[in-house]
């Protein structure tokens, strides 16, 4: 067995890395907009968990919600 500093980075942290070859292939705009995607279908998830389908009834149930604790 290999001495842990001559082993690559990526098996020491137990995971396989990008080759070379999809190192030279690395888009930063298409990793932006797969990031931008999945906080995206995060945020409409969550939208679904708690009944809002809209920005204007996500500000409503904020404002409700202030409201309410401002009255208690």
């Amino acid at each position: 067995m290999q001495d842990d500093d001559q082993m690559p980075v990526s098996s020491r942290h137990g995971h396989m890395s990008a080759g070379r070859e999809d190192e030279a292939d690395f888009d930063p705009r298409e990793y932006s907009l797969m990031l931008l995607l999945e906080r995206l279908e995060s945020l409409e998830e969550e939208m679904e968990e708690l009944g809002v389908t809209s920005l204007a009834m996500v500000r409503q149930r904020i404002a409700e919600l202030h409201h309410q604790l401002g009255d208690e």
